[in-house]
């Protein structure tokens, strides 16, 4: 009896561990827009938002540490990832705290 007391408890305790770790990064709130920018956006803006990939090249995106991009509005900029921007595709998907996310980690690009 006591056998199956401790595999009851050591199967509930992994069980645990296990949903922490494969559900904690889902269900954590993504505060820093970082995991939606490497899943959205960094295939064609880079890593570093530079627009030095080879997609970012071909597609002319702008570098979004410049002062084109960090001087437009939290709006316009909102406006361009949800709606997409010359061949930007749009993003129409993405939550209001994904979307205000997103334009702070587009902002902690800005030239220090």
């Amino acid at each position: 009896m006591q056998n199956k007391v401790i595999w009851s408890y050591r199967v509930v305790v992994v069980a645990i561990l296990s949903a922490a770790v494969f559900l904690g990064p889902v269900a954590k709130a993504d505060d820093s827009g970082g995991s939606t920018y490497k899943a959205k956006c960094s295939a064609c803006h880079g890593p570093d938002g530079k627009g030095e990939t080879a997609t970012g090249k071909s597609m002319k995106v702008k570098d979004l540490a410049s002062d084109e991009v960090q001087k437009l509005s939290d709006a316009d900029l909102s406006a361009a990832i949800t709606n997409g921007k010359g061949k930007m595709p749009a993003y129409k998907t993405l939550t209001s705290e994904q979307l205000k996310s997103l334009v702070a980690y587009t902002r902690s690009f800005a030239k220090k």
